[in-house]
């Protein structure tokens, strides 16, 4: 049953996009302080990277029940995947009504989401379920993180935007090393999260140039962990 619920959840979180407004980043206006260009987000293009991880988290559903249905190594990742993935459902909608619900949202969507991956990291072939929910933990890890600091910034909270974007992009930092760390070799979540971050850079250019930079710095950490990692698998 939970294969099943996987599959609905993804089929779900797939359509949502069709059946909303969809989204590449929050308007400006739904903040008291407007965020337009907001430094802590990333440029417009690199929400692109959603056609594949909604692609590629549907293709995983499929497989899952048909070849995987009894597996206990899918069945331990399935509850919070199912969970994640039925938030998203409902996540766009949420988000261009309530930048507050939204933001509680998607950070419910990145604990689920890690825990799938870390308890779903030793599934084999790696590109049936690992792979995939890497790179949409890997975006969501950044995406919780832009979503905070669009909000204290929106809401003139303890700072300025540039602050909450140096902030932001050092948590995020932060937890793509622990997730790395404990999703030993799926390369696919520094992946997203290094995308992201250059998306940051590329918002941000010589502009703000300490955001760019230290998003930079985020680039080379998760992208050089990844590597070592590969390396020693090898």
């Amino acid at each position: 049953m939970k294969a099943w619920a996987v599959l609905i959840a993804a089929i779900a979180f797939v359509v949502s996009p069709l059946v909303t407004e969809g989204f590449a980043g929050f308007r400006p206006d739904q903040f008291p302080i407007p965020q337009d260009d907001a430094p802590v987000q990333p440029s417009g293009y690199a929400f692109s990277i959603w056609s594949v991880i909604y692609l590629w988290l549907l293709v995983s559903a499929v497989v899952g029940v048909w070849k995987h249905r009894d597996n206990p190594a899918w069945e331990a990742a399935r509850l919070p995947l199912i969970a994640s993935l039925a938030i998203g459902a409902f996540w766009i909608k949420v988000a261009t009504l309530s930048v507050i619900w939204a933001t509680v949202l998607i950070w419910a969507m990145l604990l689920t989401a890690i825990w799938a991956l870390v308890a779903g990291r030793a599934i084999k072939p790696a590109w049936a379920f690992a792979l995939p929910v890497g790179l949409y933990a890997g975006w969501l890890t950044a995406a919780s993180c832009v979503s905070i600091g669009l909000l204290c910034a929106g809401y003139g909270i303890g700072g300025n935007a540039v602050m909450w974007a140096l902030l932001m992009v050092g948590v995020a930092m932060l937890i793509g090393v622990l997730v790395q760390k404990q999703a030993f070799g799926i390369w696919t979540y520094a992946l997203a999260l290094a995308w992201a971050l250059v998306g940051v850079m590329v918002r941000n250019g010589a502009e703000t140039l300490s955001v760019t930079l230290f998003a930079l710095a985020g680039v080379v950490v998760i992208s050089g962990l990844a590597w070592r990692q590969l390396r020693a698998q090898a």
